[in-house]
């Protein structure tokens, strides 16, 4: 099962230039079960890195543009009445797939946020009073823009908690950058339809074996001790919930898988705890005022525990 994960990863990696360890952790994210809150600017391929994924794992992808007058039906789905039959049937929304790319999810207000998060958190949608079961296999990437801010409403914290990861996407470097305007200016992917690697019923295979990834009492410990300093420095205002503590813990597990191991290793932690992190964790007044990273505390944080053997 392994080779097919590594036969995918080399297929994305051709497809989405210059996000190598992105790609990776947004992988990490889907095979742990969780999902994942994307942040970037506008043009660094977010949306195509999601559908790449989406086509590569052989399942159904749907896109909702999130915008203020979306309304929480929109998502979910509605009754309506069939005159011809003289009854009323249901109509299930977009959610009802097994990657669903909610793009600028800010751009929405609250109410249509909840319905999509509460859906993400029971893997079940209620239509009219009654309830219907998401896919096995559903996950969310959510999409935000870190530039605008008018028109926009923040996901509050407790919301973002239910997100596995939230991953940052940079610019690519100058030769990275370079091989993507060449492909895309020369159309070297035009005419070539990427083909699924995997399906879904190998996807929930892959899933169980990476459950059976021995995390071992002592690396449990190191995570515990990690999510417990979140909420035991000054510089953090409200640390990190258990949920927290949970994400990298199942992260940490796929990571390992990723790597051909069966075990998981301080450094797997290491790796899934910023983007475990960076979205739960809120800063104190005077750090924000000094203009420090949330990242750069997280590195400090983690640097300071003991790594066990």
């Amino acid at each position: 099962m392994r080779m097919h994960l590594l036969t995918l990863l080399e297929k994305y990696e051709e497809r989405v230039l210059g996000q190598s360890t992105t790609l990776r952790l947004l992988l990490s994210a889907v095979l742990s079960g969780g999902h994942v809150l994307l942040e970037g600017v506008p043009g660094t391929g977010k949306t195509q890195m999601v559908k790449t994924l989406a086509s590569l794992l052989g399942g159904d992808f749907r896109r909702i543009q999130f915008t203020p007058d979306l309304l929480p039906s929109d998502i979910t789905g509605s009754m309506i009445y069939n005159m011809k039959e003289g009854s009323f049937e249901t109509l299930k929304g977009p959610i009802f797939t097994n990657v669903l790319l909610a793009d600028e999810i800010n751009r929405t207000p609250a109410k249509t946020q909840a319905a999509l998060l509460e859906a993400m958190e029971e893997k079940q949608v209620t239509i009219q009073g009654k309830t219907y079961p998401l896919p096995d296999v559903f996950f969310v990437v959510a999409t935000q823009n870190p530039i605008e801010f008018e028109g926009t409403y923040p996901l509050p914290e407790a919301q973002q908690d239910r997100f596995l990861f939230k991953l940052l996407i940079d610019f690519p470097s100058f030769d990275e950058e370079k091989d993507i305007l060449k492909q895309i200016i020369e159309k070297s992917f035009e005419g070539k339809s990427i083909s699924s690697i995997l399906d879904m019923e190998v996807f929930l295979t892959i899933q169980r074996e990476i459950e059976q990834v021995t995390l071992g009492d002592g690396v449990i410990d190191y995570v515990m001790q990690i999510v417990r300093k979140t909420r035991e420095t000054e510089s953090i205002r409200f640390g990190a919930s258990t949920r927290a503590g949970i994400s990298i813990g199942k992260a940490a597990q796929a990571w390992a898988y990723l790597e051909g191991r069966d075990y998981v290793t301080p450094d797997d932690v290491k790796i899934v705890a910023k983007p475990s992190l960076r979205h739960r964790i809120q800063l104190s007044p005077h750090v924000e005022l000094e203009g420090t990273a949330v990242d750069q505390i997280i590195e400090e944080l983690v640097g300071a525990i003991p790594i066990p053997r």
